[in-house]
């Protein structure tokens, strides 16, 4: 079963109510400054059901560092659309996601765990929000690599759902 890990936490509980409230939007916005990616499998080949409770979430700055796999399995990736990976897409996708798994799982100093993240697509935009949300995140980088790679084996886990029950992923960027 895949679980709800997609939400990248920067350990909040860390944080004290005063810098809690710092991190909330007060303000009306529009779709344009909406910046998650939903996970959907509920579609068939030509549509979806837009937030789906069965849909899995993960904000852009996190889902930034894993748009390489996405793009070189699927030519078409749009991130401020939607992307369609049927059976031909999700096996190149699953594919990719394990060989950044391995490049993640390479990293056993906190330089190698800079340098990986920051060749990725704004990776150094992740780093640096990283540095915002976690003062302390050089103390804690094992941690942080570990919750990059939980997302992911979870994201391998999705791919292979949908490739054994001939399911379509939707990525959608919003």
């Amino acid at each position: 079963m895949i679980t709800n890990i997609f939400v990248f936490d920067f350990n909040f509980n860390n944080f004290n109510k005063t810098e809690k409230a710092l991190l909330m939007k007060i303000e009306i916005y529009d779709s344009q400054s909406l910046n998650f990616v939903e996970l959907n499998i509920t579609g068939d080949n030509d549509n979806y059901i837009r937030c789906d409770p069965e849909s899995k979430y993960m904000d852009s700055i996190v889902f930034n560092i894993f748009v390489p796999c996405f793009e070189n399995a699927n030519k078409l990736f749009d991130f401020f659309g939607s992307t369609k990976y049927n059976s031909r897409k999700i096996i190149p996708l699953r594919n990719e996601l394990i060989k950044n798994l391995e490049t993640f799982k390479k990293a056993v100093t906190i330089e190698e765990f800079i340098t990986i993240v920051s060749r990725k697509l704004l990776g150094k935009d992740f780093l640096e929000e990283l540095a915002k949300e976690d003062k302390a995140w050089r103390d804690k980088w094992k941690e942080y690599l570990s919750r990059l790679i939980d997302i992911n084996k979870s994201l391998i886990e999705l791919t292979e759902k949908c490739a054994g029950e001939e399911k379509i992923l939707w990525v959608i960027g919003y």
